[in-house]
């Protein structure tokens, strides 16, 4: 009888310390097992635009572009964009029909296409054409907010700071890393509680897993190689 409570209570504070989420210590270990399992998952098109192109304003733009977009529509998308225009100075010279044409069928094409020409018209005129490597700087580009700056800062430019997306924003709740309502509380969240070496490559990874393993809606936890330290807070089904 002593043994079966001793292991009940056990169970129990497994289940309490499950249910407080992960540490920022534990989460560090559950990164180094993603990162080596991600080598099996499609990565985010905008990392690996970053690390192909190696251009800060193509980086900024397909950004851009993703927002509500598949990637394999978005790649296309700049594939076809690029080929017309690779500087702020060309890009405005297009006219805003060919432009659109040129991303269709990005979600809100119409509307990015006048976004990308705004953002084109304030690098000429505050930073004489060149894509700033600081958040608060890009945060001032006409249609440029947190995450796509952030994006840009951590993968054209490998400098720290915390992309937040809806993979990021679930998958950090899901641990009970944070407990947070909206992506821009869940970066400011994330700030205090992730390690800073782990702030670049936070979203890359996560958007990797959050496509593949850990979805909105019925995760797939009996893949999931961090299943065991995951609380799965909030998680009503999963395969």
């Amino acid at each position: 009888m002593i043994e079966i409570k001793s292991r009940l209570s056990e169970t129990g504070s497994r289940r309490r310390k499950l249910i407080a989420g992960v540490t920022g210590k534990s989460v560090a270990k559950m990164l180094r097992i993603l990162r080596r399992q991600s080598e099996k998952w499609d990565a985010p098109i905008i990392s690996l635009m970053a690390q192909q192109k190696e251009d800060p304003f193509l980086t900024l733009i397909g950004c851009i572009l993703s927002l509500r977009t598949k990637d394999e529509v978005t790649a296309l998308a700049c594939e076809r964009l690029f080929a017309k225009a690779r500087t702020p100075q060309a890009m405005v010279a297009v006219a805003p029909k060919i432009l659109e044409r040129l991303i269709y069928p990005v979600g809100f094409y119409r509307t990015k296409a006048r976004v990308i020409r705004g953002i084109c018209g304030d690098l000429i005129a505050k930073f004489d054409g060149r894509v700033p490597d600081d958040i608060d700087k890009l945060l001032t580009l006409n249609g440029v907010g947190r995450k796509t700056a952030n994006l840009v800062v951590t993968q054209a430019f490998r400098k720290p700071g915390i992309c937040v997306d809806t993979h990021v924003h679930r998958i950090s709740n899901r641990w009970g890393l944070v407990a947070s309502k909206t992506p821009d509380k869940t970066e400011m969240a994330l700030r205090e509680v992730l390690p800073r070496r782990h702030w670049i490559d936070y979203n890359t990874t996560l958007v990797a897993f959050g496509q593949t393993i850990c979805q909105p809606v019925s995760p797939w936890c009996s893949r999931c190689p961090v299943e065991r330290d995951c609380p799965k807070i909030g998680v009503v089904h999963r395969r």
